[in-house]
């Protein structure tokens, strides 16, 4: 029966349907490309502080903003592999129409040397116009085997060492009226895992800071964006990402998100001045309104898995993954 109707069908409707398709994702990924195009044209000139910057997340915003012609600082905890990465976006950029990276060493086990840093990263340029925190420390132990050391230097990289960087910025970002803040968090930011009490403590605090600044910097037309993305998977060495049309349409990965990914979203925000954006497959995202709205069953699923010893392997597994 389908296919006496198929072929009663007229020809030309039949074809209506490819071409429709086709239309599209080309309509879909030129808009992407013009988005790309004024969100680059918006950081160009400006000053882009990025810490851990060597991280695979650090990186791609660094070539993303040097080849749209910010004036990047990079911040990172090792001078030699800081400038090595230097080396190498100098080297494949156009020096006409980019900036050299400036180099600062940052390291947020050390909050003593916070207030050396914000002065130095101040006389590169004078100013900063686009802060972009990405600290990232986890730890994966039972609360009863995790020391208070521990709790100290995880706190330390994931909550006081962004939130005093920011502190640090605002005044002059204050002064000149303008400035975007993007704090690079994780979804465990907004939802807490079994095995993870210090790290999703960390990430729970420095989401709420920013929340809070964000309200009180609006006035000064400061803006606060928070990204919070589940853990960013690296494809193997020598692969590469494939961009087509229909590459539209399987963008978002079950199991994660690419460096890359990420890193198109923060210039994305910095053009559209979104306030908060997560980055998760469905299925975290779900157990983000299921914490909100059936707290009793969200938690009592949560105690089924670490009762369990597969979910027990699970939720290792899944900590162990990068950027979680």
């Amino acid at each position: 029966m389908d296919l006496e109707y198929l072929l009663s069908m007229d020809p030309a409707a039949i074809l209506l349907v490819p071409v429709v398709v086709v239309v599209t994702a080309a309509v879909i990924f030129l808009h992407s490309l013009v988005l790309k195009f004024l969100s680059t044209a918006t950081v160009r000139n400006k000053v882009v502080v990025i810490t851990d910057a060597l991280t695979g997340l650090g990186k791609e915003c660094a070539k993303l903003f040097h080849e749209g012609g910010a004036r990047v600082i990079l911040c990172g905890k090792t001078w030699g592999k800081l400038e090595g990465f230097a080396d190498n976006l100098t080297s494949a950029a156009d020096p006409k129409l980019t900036f050299p990276p400036k180099l600062v060493l940052v390291d947020f086990g050390d909050m003593n040397s916070m207030p050396d840093v914000i002065a130095e990263t101040l006389e590169c340029y004078g100013c900063v116009d686009v802060l972009i925190l990405n600290s990232n420390l986890k730890v994966k132990a039972p609360v009863q085997s995790t020391s208070l050391k521990m709790d100290k230097l995880v706190m330390d990289n994931n909550y006081f060492g962004p939130i005093t960087l920011a502190k640090g910025f605002l005044p002059s970002m204050m002064s000149r009226r303008t400035g975007h803040v993007i704090l690079v968090n994780s979804i465990q930011g907004k939802l807490a895992m079994p095995f993870r009490a210090t790290y999703a403590a960390s990430k729970h605090a420095v989401q709420a800071f920013f929340d809070c600044l964000r309200a009180e910097v609006q006035e000064y037309g400061i803006s606060v964006s928070t990204v919070n993305h589940t853990f960013i998977i690296s494809p193997p060495p020598g692969e590469k990402t494939k961009k087509s049309i229909w590459s539209i349409f399987s963008k978002q990965k079950v199991m994660g998100i690419t460096p890359v990914e990420a890193a198109n979203e923060i210039l994305k925000i910095l053009n559209s001045k979104k306030r908060e954006v997560v980055m998760a497959h469905s299925l975290p995202k779900m157990a983000i309104y299921a914490r909100s709205l059936f707290p009793n069953v969200f938690f009592a699923v949560m105690a089924a898995g670490v009762n369990n010893a597969a979910g027990v392997n699970n939720i290792a597994a899944l900590a162990d993954s990068e950027e979680l």
